[in-house]
């Protein structure tokens, strides 16, 4: 009978192994087929761009993420991939389509820079738009169409040049009406996330702010555009103050170089290089081709993009990504302990958030200065608040011009509903054991006590923010006092007032991590993401029977707080997203 048993025992573990090793040669020769089935790239290839996609900072390993950001382009990997193709010669031109654009400033810059990269190469790069805006701005796809040898747009198309404006959406007049009377303070006048609760119209200091950072913005397009179009800086101002122009109109001025349709374009593109020139999207080039730090010393990329909060980063198809600060610190605690990462490239793309989660985050960068591995930090469109508190004490700090960044201050407060609910015909009633019990409620105002707590706990954070700015940044604290108050500034006035170090992107931040690692300039690198994403086979053996039942279970689950008619707009003033006292409005982005 045991026999028996032991036999049974023995041939069902034998089934077994012979099953997981079935399994397991299936998917690797699945595996390997496609690998193997991936094309190389062409002897001779023009590389196409759409710049009229969305560009993202990262995608982030969840399934949701995946399918919601499956047509969206990586900054890191567009601009690699440019400067890889300037050095391949089976790359003979490039082609791209621009129009309309939500990127911010910093990312155009970043894209531009990579572009006129490539462009030192030799090669041609002409870039075509069937319109610069239809009854809509066009100011940003045309700054980016500046990067190109040539631009043409269709004999039907415009070029609708206004400038940049930037506008916000004020509450305080419907929540009058609602009987909701905010009660908020801020350190100081220039934060201001909170006006857009407790004012119907721009504060003296709100305007100051907001009018410096288009300014200032404005300046580096008008004269980047007119080094590009080779015309004077104050012929292209004038343009600019007085389009927007018709297409004709457009090339009278010199601002494009003919009326083309697509077709014609890329027949003319192609009387430059040869017929015999085949067409590679540049995606689907960096995939055939890849990236150019494949190997050498490492060095860690983490990003910190979204909403600081504390917890595990997330993803949500309308308001994007957030950063954890569970996340974000074990990826820098893994990058510590890692022996092969000689230094950490820290990529910021954050208005803020909660002040303890950036002081978790900030924790990390300062430990892996202790323990001998630099931290650069690199800037995208947006680092301010919390975004800027998580950078401030990096080894260097990089940015492009155009950066939104500082906002070196602190808010904080509620939104009282008791009245609301009471025209709802909801009334609440409560018991306490605390004077203070009803502090964090959204219902009641604050006493005295509680307020006189708030005050407190807002000079505090304010206090040991601008300390810390100063140690990190090695500014005396009476200067960074003059500078902070709750101002964003661009990069390039951050530059000057000393908030950053250099102007740039990711290319500069790369360079200047080798420098701090003692790595030399001709030496190639690794650059390897941390938290580590899931190898593709990891994932299909993970991959449950299921999945796209998994995915659309995820996607409702995250859509379910989204369906709120005034959607837009609250995403769009930042009241849809979790608040923190280290936070800026969402509006400083989108700038038009």
């Amino acid at each position: 009978m045991f026999k028996d048993i032991s036999a049974r025992r023995l041939f069902s573990r034998v089934i077994t192994w012979l099953g997981m090793f079935t399994f397991t040669a299936i998917v690797l020769t699945i595996v390997v087929s496609l690998w193997l089935a991936t094309p190389g790239v062409p002897r001779k290839v023009i590389l196409e761009l759409n710049l009229e996609q969305d560009f993202a900072e990262y995608v982030p390993d969840s399934p949701l993420a995946q399918v919601a950001t499956r047509d969206v382009n990586l900054v890191r990997t567009t601009v690699e991939s440019l400067y890889r193709a300037a050095e391949d010669k089976r790359v003979v031109g490039l082609i791209a389509r621009v129009g309309h654009t939500n990127m911010g400033i910093a990312k155009i810059q970043e894209i531009r820079d990579a572009v006129m990269f490539f462009r030192k190469s030799g090669k041609p790069a002409i870039a075509w738009a069937e319109t610069l805006g239809e009854l809509s701005a066009g100011t940003k796809g045309y700054y980016l169409s500046t990067a190109f040898d040539e631009f043409y747009i269709y004999p039907s198309g415009d070029v609708n040049i206004t400038g940049l404006t930037a506008e916000s959406p004020f509450f305080r007049n419907a929540l009058d009406k609602l009987g909701v009377i905010p009660r908020m303070d801020h350190r100081y006048e220039y934060k201001n996330a909170m006006n857009l609760f407790t004012e119907t119209k721009f504060t003296a200091a709100h305007r100051e702010a907001m009018k410096g950072i288009i300014d200032s913005q404005f300046d580096q397009l008008v004269q980047d555009a007119a080094r590009a179009r080779k015309l004077s800086t104050e012929q292209m101002r004038q343009i600019f103050q007085n389009g927007p122009y018709l297409g004709a109109e457009a090339k009278t001025l010199g601002l494009i170089d003919g009326l083309k349709y697509r077709d014609e374009v890329y027949r003319l593109l192609r009387d430059k290089v040869g017929d015999k020139a085949e067409l590679l999207y540049l995606n689907e080039y960096y995939r055939r081709a890849g990236g150019l730090y494949q190997s050498g010393d490492t060095i860690a990329l983490i990003y910190g993009v979204g909403n600081i909060h504390q917890g595990q980063s997330t993803y949500n198809p309308i308001t994007g990504s957030s950063m954890g600060s569970d996340t974000v610190a074990k990826a820098f605690r893994s990058a510590i302990d890692d022996d092969k990462v000689k230094a950490i490239i820290f990529r910021i793309d954050s208005g803020g958030g909660s002040a303890v989660a950036s002081d978790a985050i900030w924790r990390e960068t300062l430990r892996a200065k202790e323990a001998g591995k630099p931290v650069i930090v690199s800037m995208s469109d947006v680092a301010g608040s919390g975004g800027y508190w998580v950078a401030m004490h990096a080894n260097k700090i990089v940015a492009q011009p155009g950066t939104i960044t500082g906002s070196i201050g602190v808010l904080g407060g509620k939104l009282p509903s008791k009245k609301l609910f009471e025209k709802l015909g909801i009334t609440f009633d409560r018991v306490q054991t605390t004077k203070n019990g009803t502090m964090w409620s959204f219902v009641y105002d604050y006493t005295p006590d509680e307020w006189q707590r708030v005050q407190a706990w807002l000079d505090k954070i304010y206090t040991t923010f601008t300390q810390r700015v100063s140690d990190g940044r090695r500014l005396p604290i009476e200067k960074v006092r003059s500078i902070a108050k709750g101002r964003i500034w661009t990069g390039q006035d951050a530059k000057q007032l000393g908030l950053v170090d250099e102007l740039g992107g990711l290319p500069l931040a790369i360079r200047l991590a080798k420098e701090a690692a003692n790595i030399k300039a001709d030496e190639p690198i690794k650059l390897v993401e941390f938290p580590k994403k899931s190898s593709p086979l990891k994932k299909l053996l993970a991959q449950p029977s299921n999945s796209e039942e998994t995915v659309a279970v995820e996607a409702w689950s995250q859509l379910a707080v989204g369906i709120e008619p005034l959607l837009a707009l609250l995403v769009e003033s930042g009241v849809a997203e979790e608040s923190g006292a280290l936070q800026m409005p969402n509006t400083v982005r989108n700038i038009q």
